[in-house]
């Protein structure tokens, strides 16, 4: 059992690492919410089909009354609908200000959950069970919450921490391909922006045994370089939005294919190639830099480009939540393992923004 304190003064807490933690996890959220008598669990239908009544006897026998609220999976449960759904699901359960919040999920319902924790009864505390690639080392930690509204995605939420951060790699093993590959694009970000050493472990994977035998340690790692930053940063006002690599343009590609065609993760990956071949050609990334990170992904069974034009994606980074008057701030790589925060005037954003091969 590996734990990881993330250190945020009265707002600090422990995630957790273990395989097979999942039947194990009573007396650990009985420790993050000791005084709750009822626990909403918020999770998505297919989730709630693995793992929802074996999750809830795991409660139960911590002493909990339990009510699980499953919404339909996907990136369209994330509005605010299906929050005020969440909400009145919680209301009719009599839940009061000492009980508490489980998201057991990947990031859907881990941001609509956790957004749904902070403003019931203006707070109850909640605590992060993720059960995807993605969630498990980047979404469930930090106490970002949020859904999307129509003219962009994550624009309605709030900084709210979990009391805990429960991590079980096993999990994973249900998911779908495709969905351990869209996982491991936000892993390869973390060794692009932070550490070269994880990068390189990655350039040795080579099939999705690979992955789940070297799992526990991405998931370490990846979780180290966010909480080392979180720490230094909990507002995201500076060194924390490096964690945004590829994201301007990965989100912008998520909404040009209305979420349906690519990945969260799919998406960051072609942003991150995208963004680096602009910054290489302008000569403030090494040579190189972007091949190495396409091979990579490639290996992944992740994309490195789209059929979309720049010109289409453009309307939709106007509308990016990192933007600030008419600037925009973008996360480049001066090379493999070292970042920094490029910002960009409204008409320069253009420059950085080329789709194609």
């Amino acid at each position: 059992m590996e734990r990881i304190h993330v250190n945020l003064g009265s707002e600090s807490y422990d995630i957790t690492i273990d395989r097979g933690l999942l039947d194990r996890m009573g007396p650990l959220v009985r420790l993050a919410l000791p005084q709750a008598e009822k626990l909403a669990v918020i999770t998505d239908d297919t989730v709630d089909g693995l793992y929802g009544e074996r999750f809830e006897k795991v409660l139960r026998g911590a002493g909990y009354e339990v009510r699980r609220i499953a919404v339909p999976h996907g990136e369209g449960s994330k509005n605010l609908r299906t929050l005020g759904e969440v909400l009145e699901a919680m209301s009719a359960f009599g839940m009061t200000r000492s009980d508490g919040v489980v998201t057991l999920s990947g990031g859907v319902p881990g941001d609509l959950g956790g957004f749904a924790a902070a403003v019931y009864l203006r707070g109850v505390p909640f605590v992060q069970v993720p059960t995807t690639i993605l969630a498990q080392i980047d979404s469930s930690v930090g106490g970002k919450v949020a859904v999307d509204l129509p003219s962009g995605k994550n624009l309605a939420g709030s900084f709210y921490q979990p009391k805990a951060v429960l991590i079980d790699p096993e999990l994973v093993r249900t998911l779908a391909p495709r969905y351990i590959h869209d996982g491991m694009a936000e892993a390869v970000k973390y060794g692009c922006i932070r550490s070269e050493a994880l990068f390189r472990l990655y350039e040795g994977l080579h099939t999705d045994e690979d992955i789940f035998g070297a799992l526990p340690q991405i998931i370490r790692e990846c979780c180290r370089i966010k909480a080392e930053l979180v720490e230094e940063d909990v507002r995201d006002n500076g060194a924390r939005m490096l964690l945004n690599f590829g994201h301007t343009i990965g989100h912008a590609i998520e909404r040009e294919y209305h979420y349906e065609t690519y990945t969260h993760g799919e998406a960051v990956a072609v942003g991150m190639v995208l963004l680096t071949r602009r910054t290489e050609a302008l000569g403030l990334t090494a040579k190189g830099t972007a091949d190495r990170i396409a091979r990579v992904l490639r290996a992944l069974s992740l994309p490195v480009t789209v059929e979309a034009p720049a010109s289409a994606l453009l309307p939709h980074i106007a509308h990016d939540k990192k933007k600030r008057g008419r600037r925009i701030t973008f996360v480049a790589l001066r090379r493999i393992g070292e970042s920094f925060l490029l910002p960009v005037e409204g008409e320069r954003i253009s420059e950085l923004v080329e789709t194609g091969v």
